[in-house]
C-alpha cells in the first residue's frame, strides 16, 4: 500500500511539474537573410488561440498591440531598410501594430526592452506603416511572424485566427 501510494505521489509530482514547465506562449523567432548576408530577425512569444475569439476580442480593433505575447516583439536589421517608403537604419527596434478588420499599422519603435503593454512610447515611434491583409483559407491556432525573401525584399507576416497582415521591407543600398 506505501508504495502504490509513494508511486502515485510521485506521479502526480511529475505531471504537475512538466505542467508548470509549459509555457502558454513559448518564445520564437523569425529571420529573413538577403543576398549579401545581411538580416532581420524578430523574436516574439507565441500564443494560441485556444478557442477564443482573436481580433476583434482578446486583441481589439484599433488599439496599439504588442505583436505577439510577454515582452514586446523585438526587431533587429542588420541592413537599412526602406518600408513603407520609410527609412529605417539598421540597428536593433521593437515592433508593435494596430489591428483592424481591413487595415493593419505596423509600428517600427526606437524603445527596446519594454514589456509590451500598455504602449506609451509614441515620443520613441521611428515610423507607422500600412500592411496588407488578407484572410487565411483555415484558422491558424499558433500566433506566428514568418518572412517571405524574394531579391532585395522581406515580406514581413503576421499571421494568427484567420488574418494575415503583411508589409514589405526592402534593403537600401
Amino acid at each position: 500500500m506505501k508504495i502504490r501510494f509513494t508511486f502515485l505521489t510521485l506521479l502526480i509530482l511529475a505531471f504537475t511539474t512538466l505542467a508548470l514547465g509549459q509555457k502558454p506562449s513559448p518564445p520564437a523567432q523569425a529571420q529573413c537573410k538577403f543576398s549579401d548576408g545581411k538580416t532581420i530577425a524578430v523574436d516574439y512569444s507565441s500564443p494560441r488561440m485556444k478557442g477564443r475569439k482573436i481580433f476583434g476580442g482578446l486583441v481589439p480593433y484599433g488599439e496599439v498591440w504588442r505583436t505577439g505575447a510577454n515582452e514586446a516583439t523585438t526587431f533587429v536589421t542588420t541592413a537599412s531598410l526602406t518600408v513603407g517608403g520609410k527609412s529605417v537604419p539598421a540597428g536593433n527596434y521593437t515592433i508593435f501594430t494596430v489591428p483592424n478588420q481591413d487595415k493593419w499599422t505596423l509600428i517600427i519603435n526606437k524603445k527596446t526592452g519594454e514589456w509590451g503593454i500598455p504602449y506609451k512610447y509614441e515620443s520613441d515611434e521611428l515610423t507607422r506603416v500600412d500592411m496588407k491583409v488578407s484572410r487565411t483559407p483555415s484558422p491558424v491556432e499558433n500566433f506566428t511572424i514568418s518572412f517571405d525573401q524574394a531579391g532585395g525584399a522581406c515580406t514581413l507576416n503576421i499571421i494568427w485566427e484567420d488574418n494575415k497582415s503583411s508589409a514589405e521591407l526592402v534593403e537600401s543600398r
